[in-house]
């Protein structure tokens, strides 16, 4: 199931999802998984039962655009379609409210996934940490409102 997490222990557990796949790897503090963009944004939750176990972050850049952010899918739970329902969720939300348009910077090992959900490499964009080389990808949407 997806939905926003709704209680303090459920947004505890999403930002430690986020903590421990995006930022815990390279030794950066927590509290970075986070940032001002936060508090505007749309935040997603996959539900395995109880647990949490992927997130992404939706934000609207434009009246007619979107950027999804902060994808993670907990280790024991990847390659098993959760990250492309989190994709196919909050795409079908951003259509819905008007965007023409997706756009995302994916880390290099992950290009090929977003690929297959119709995303096409813009440029290379921000190096993170120093090595994690970023991509910015768009993907149009077929219809909007």
């Amino acid at each position: 199931m997806i939905r926003t997490p709704q209680t303090s222990l459920e947004w505890e557990s999403y930002y430690d999802l986020r903590y421990r796949i995006l930022r815990k790897p390279w030794q950066q503090p927590r509290g970075s998984e986070r940032n001002n963009g936060d508090d505007k944004a749309e935040h997603f939750a996959f539900f395995i039962q109880n647990d949490l176990v992927g997130v992404g972050r939706l934000d609207f850049t434009s009246m007619n655009s979107s950027q999804i952010r902060f994808m993670a899918v907990d280790d024991k739970h990847q390659g098993k379609g959760i990250g492309k329902k989190l994709m196919m969720h909050m795409e079908e939300l951003a259509q819905r409210k008007g965007c023409s348009e997706t756009v995302l910077h994916a880390r290099e090992i992950a290009l090929p996934f977003y690929q297959k959900l119709g995303y096409h490499t813009i440029e290379k964009s921000h190096l993170l940490f120093d090595e994690i080389q970023h991509y910015l990808m768009s993907k149009k949407h077929e219809y909007s409102r």
